[in-house]
């Protein structure tokens, strides 16, 4: 009944078509050439993310007036999954760069802030960083030691982040740094820090398993002075802006891993068509063609709660546990799918000639990011019993 009352719209408009084929042509000439040698190099293609800003895909959701595309959620998620159906990584960080970095810009800053930011950011001319998890508090963030101590209209940063996308490259940072005592969901303030800022650096970079094309750093504050006109808000409201921020992050991470996902099944469908054993394509045979069953249903599930998870966000309502549930069943949906689509390929999909072999890798980062699986479930349940 609730489904109803939402009145989903199932097919995707003509803005969704406009996106999806846009981001498809762009793939094709821009990502698809070259993604392989990024993924083995674990080059971070900033020149494609400036490319990408000029169609409009680095500030999505940024009204026109700051030089956003002004689109809603559903027009978000379409450009995440085509893009993250391409490459993962380049989807990753597209998601990053809106959701985090200038979505809490977009949704926290004042009027003079958005307009000394969001341009930049909305353009693609910055890549934007968000900086929440540190070395020794990753879901729990509540603990976070990185401290920012008042002298006279500067605050002073000590302390370090991790696992931060785009932390080396990224024009600008919005981090959420304690200025209270440890523990205190009111003792957290988000600050805006521009690369250059004195004290303020990227340090190592991590040798990952997969999205090895998008930038994941450490951000390290050594007595890094940060005006108070960088405060996102007000003091002690950072903790509390980004568990909502999250609750949009989630959305996109549910769109990031429905693309991988049907990647991965879109690859497993063509390839059991032209693969032939036993004098018949193997998609003849009832063990892979059940398994494509499950793969498709499962995708299409992941789909109908992510749209309505992002229908939700459109419309202004409270998106804490659909966004949570689109997040924690469409990110394990795609771990899923994509061992599938290695078992379908055999031998091959164990290579890196064929794409299976990266989805495969870059797809278990999606029940880890912006909140583990485990995190999800505890936001649902929470929802659930209040």
């Amino acid at each position: 009944m609730e489904l109803l009352e939402r009145g989903l719209n199932f097919g995707l408009t003509e803005n969704q078509q406009m996106i999806a084929q846009m981001v498809r042509d762009f793939g094709a000439k821009e990502i698809k050439p070259k993604m392989r040698e990024w993924d083995e190099t674990q080059e971070f293609p900033v020149e494609v993310f400036h490319k990408m800003g000029k169609l409009g895909l680095m500030g999505v959701l940024v009204p026109e007036e700051y030089g956003g595309a002004g689109f809603g959620y559903l027009e978000y998620v379409t450009a995440i999954a085509e893009l993250s159906a391409i490459d993962p990584s380049i989807g990753l960080s597209m998601a990053a760069h809106n959701s985090l970095c200038t979505g809490h810009i977009l949704q926290f800053a004042n009027a003079e802030q958005k307009r000394k930011w969001l341009p930049k950011l909305a353009t693609g001319e910055w890549i934007g960083a968000w900086g929440l998890t540190e070395p020794n508090t990753g879901s729990d963030s509540g603990n976070m030691r990185t401290v920012a101590v008042q002298d006279g209209d500067y605050w002073v940063i000590n302390g370090a982040k991790n696992f931060i996308t785009h932390g080396k490259t990224g024009n600008v940072a919005t981090v959420i740094v304690r200025t209270g005592e440890v523990g205190d969901s009111h003792g957290m303030t988000a600050f805006v820090i521009e690369k250059g800022t004195k004290g303020f650096s990227a340090g190592r970079k991590e040798d990952k398993l997969g999205m090895r094309a998008s930038e994941t750093t450490e951000l390290i504050f050594d007595n890094c002075r940060v005006h108070k006109d960088n405060i996102l808000g007000n003091v002690g409201e950072g903790f509390i802006q980004a568990m909502k921020v999250l609750d949009g992050g989630r959305i996109s991470i549910a769109a990031l891993s429905l693309g991988i996902a049907q990647g991965a099944f879109d690859a497993s469908v063509q390839y059991s068509k032209e693969r032939h054993q036993f004098n018949k394509p193997i998609a003849a045979f009832q063990g892979i063609s059940f398994k494509l069953a499950d793969m498709a249903t499962e995708i299409e599930a992941a789909k109908l709660l992510t749209y309505q998870a992002a229908d939700m966000k459109n419309k202004g309502l409270n998106v804490n546990k659909e966004s949570a549930m689109a997040k924690y069943f469409a990110s394990e949906v795609c771990v899923k799918v994509s061992n599938e689509a290695v078992q379908i390929f055999g031998g091959y999909g164990f290579t890196k000639d064929y794409p299976v072999e990266r989805y495969y890798r870059d797809s278990k980062l999606c029940t880890i990011g912006e909140g583990t699986s485990e995190i999800q479930k505890l936001v649902i349940s929470r929802a659930i019993l209040k």
